[in-house]
């Protein structure tokens, strides 16, 4: 069987993927597009800070992108994961969960990241709803409430500075002895900031809303706003199957192009970013369509060559 060829292969297809895609089938590229249609922003109701999308939720703002995306004749949409990369010369080949198979001249990695929770009861159910990762996504919703901070030592400390420009009503849960610096404590203290060491049983919540953490001394504190600081790791494994650099904070390293450390692979999104957002996204997967399609034109053969 013929195993079909692309000039491009982007995989992932939530913001940095489709709008890289975009980018590509309209420079007349032939691309595929393969997507495991599970976003890590699956849970949360609503996107901001996005122009012309703000308040949407995450998941309409992709639909609407993957329709008008994929009204180019020249974009292919497989539904399914891509499992395995290897490079066959100057070419990639693509293992996709579906069976299927599909070789391309460039790849980008748009594969996001896929976080960590810790190990407390109503967490995850939380996340993205009222438990947050960003103030400049959601902070302007809840300002002036009463919030807390979930998190520990630096984390909490840069985490509660910066929401403090949205709440002064802070409180600091270390989920355990706080691992605060002497002078990050005493900012805190300055601030207003309480901090409580006790360690979390559960956060108590209806339908993703939490109502108040609960702490393994049986104790209650009543809240409905959460910013947790969780570590996180690489979606997919594709990078490193590739041999590309990730860095130590767990991203893939790229440059101002999105180039990643193997030619003629790219990467774009939050699987790069220290910034996750759905705008921050979208742009560096325009400027990785970019890069691609001009390295495909500043390469190409002309006719006399062939």
């Amino acid at each position: 069987m013929t195993i079909p060829h692309y000039d491009v292969i982007v995989i992932g297809g939530s913001a940095a993927g489709l709008s890289a895609a975009m980018t590509l089938g309209r420079a007349l590229r032939n691309v595929l597009i393969i997507d495991s249609c599970d976003p890590c922003n699956v849970q949360t109701p609503r996107s901001h800070n996005f122009l012309s999308r703000d308040g949407f939720s995450p998941s309409d703002i992709i639909k609407v992108s993957l329709e008008q995306v994929l009204a180019y004749p020249n974009i292919t949409l497989i539904s399914g994961e891509a499992t395995h990369a290897v490079q066959e010369d100057d070419i990639f080949r693509i293992e996709i969960s579906t069976g299927q198979s599909a070789t391309c001249d460039k790849l980008l990695l748009a594969t996001g990241l896929r976080d960590i929770f810790p190990d407390v009861e109503g967490f995850r159910e939380c996340w993205g709803i009222s438990v947050l990762h960003c103030p400049y996504c959601h902070g302007y919703e809840v300002r002036d409430e009463p919030t807390v901070i979930f998190a520990n030592g630096e984390a909490a400390y840069h985490l509660s500075v910066m929401v403090h420009n949205w709440s002064k009503k802070l409180t600091v849960v270390t989920n355990g002895i706080s691992e605060l610096r002497f002078e990050e404590a005493s900012r805190l203290e300055e601030l207003g900031v309480t901090v409580i060491e006790k360690e979390v049983s559960r956060f108590e919540h209806e339908n993703g809303h939490v109502k108040r953490i609960a702490f393994n001394d049986g104790t209650h504190f009543e809240t409905n706003v959460i910013y947790a600081s969780i570590p996180f790791e690489q979606k997919s494994d594709l990078a490193e199957q590739l041999g590309c650099k990730i860095s130590s904070h767990n991203h893939i390293e790229v440059d101002d192009e999105q180039r990643t450390t193997i030619e003629n692979v790219f990467a774009a999104g939050d699987c790069t970013a220290q910034a996750r957002a759905i705008s921050v996204a979208a742009a560096s997967g325009t400027k990785a369509g970019f890069t691609i399609n001009l390295e495909m034109v500043l390469n190409e053969k002309m006719p006399s060559d062939k």
